[in-house]
C-alpha cells in the first residue's frame, strides 16, 4: 500500500482525536483554571486546522487523491463543527462572556449544523444522479476560515479573564470582543451564502427527484 496515501489519510483522520483533545482541555481549563490546559487546547486547535490545510495539498502534490480522502475530509470537517461550536457556546455562557456573545455563538452554531446537514443531503441526492459531489470553492473558503475563526473565539474566551487581555482592561476587552463578533459574522455570512450556492447547484437533481415516480 502506498505509504504517502496512508500518511495523507492519517493526517485527515487525525482531526478527530485533536478536536476531542481540545474539547477535554478547554473544559478542564474553564472549570479548573490554569495556564497549561488552555495552552495545550490552543495547540490542539491549531494542529487540527493544519491537518485540514495540508492533507488535500499533499494528496494533490503526491498524486494520491482517493475517493476515501474525498469523502473523509468533509466528514472530519463536520466532526470539527459539531464539537467545536457547541463547546464554544458553552464556554461563552459558563465564563460570563455576555448574553450578546452567547446569542451570537448560538446563532452561528445552529447555522453551521443546519447548513452541513442540508449540504450532506444535497450531495447524497447528487450522487444518485451522477452529479459532481466535490466541495465547491465557497465551501472550501468557509472551511479554511472556520478553523482560525473558531480558534480566535476560543483564544478570546480563554484569555479574557487574565490581565491585560480582558479583566481590568475595558478597552482591550471591547476591541477584542469586536474582532470576535466580526469573525463570527463573516463565518455566518459565508455559511448562509454557501447553503444557497449548494442548493442552486443541485437544483437539477432536486427537480429530477421530484419528477421521479
Amino acid at each position: 500500500m502506498n505509504s504517502r496515501r496512508i500518511f495523507v489519510n492519517a493526517l485527515t483522520f487525525a482531526r478527530v482525536p485533536l478536536i476531542f483533545a481540545w474539547l477535554a482541555l478547554a473544559v478542564v481549563e474553564e472549570l479548573r483554571g490554569g495556564f497549561w490546559p488552555g495552552f495545550w487546547a490552543c495547540a490542539c486547535m491549531l494542529l487540527a486546522g493544519l491537518t485540514d490545510a495540508f492533507d488535500g495539498a499533499l494528496a494533490r502534490k503526491w498524486d494520491v487523491v482517493s475517493q476515501l480522502g474525498k469523502m473523509a475530509d468533509p466528514l472530519m470537517d463536520k466532526v470539527f463543527y459539531i464539537v467545536a461550536f457547541p463547546v464554544l457556546l458553552w464556554l461563552a455562557g459558563h465564563s460570563g462572556a455576555g448574553e450578546a456573545h452567547t446569542l451570537s455563538l448560538l446563532a452561528l452554531t445552529v447555522l453551521y449544523l443546519l447548513r452541513d446537514t442540508w449540504v450532506t443531503f444535497m450531495r447524497s441526492l447528487g450522487a444518485m444522479y451522477g452529479a459532481n459531489v466535490g466541495a465547491m470553492w465557497l465551501g472550501k473558503v468557509r472551511t479554511a476560515l472556520s478553523f482560525p475563526g473558531a480558534g480566535w473565539v476560543y483564544l478570546y474566551l480563554s484569555l479574557r479573564p487574565f490581565e491585560p487581555f480582558g479583566a481590568g482592561n475595558a478597552v482591550a476587552d471591547v476591541v477584542w470582543q469586536a474582532s470576535v463578533f466580526a469573525a463570527e459574522a463573516v463565518l455566518a455570512v459565508l455559511t448562509v451564502v454557501s447553503l444557497f450556492t449548494y442548493t442552486r447547484s443541485y437544483l437539477p437533481c432536486i427537480k429530477m427527484a421530484l419528477e421521479q415516480k
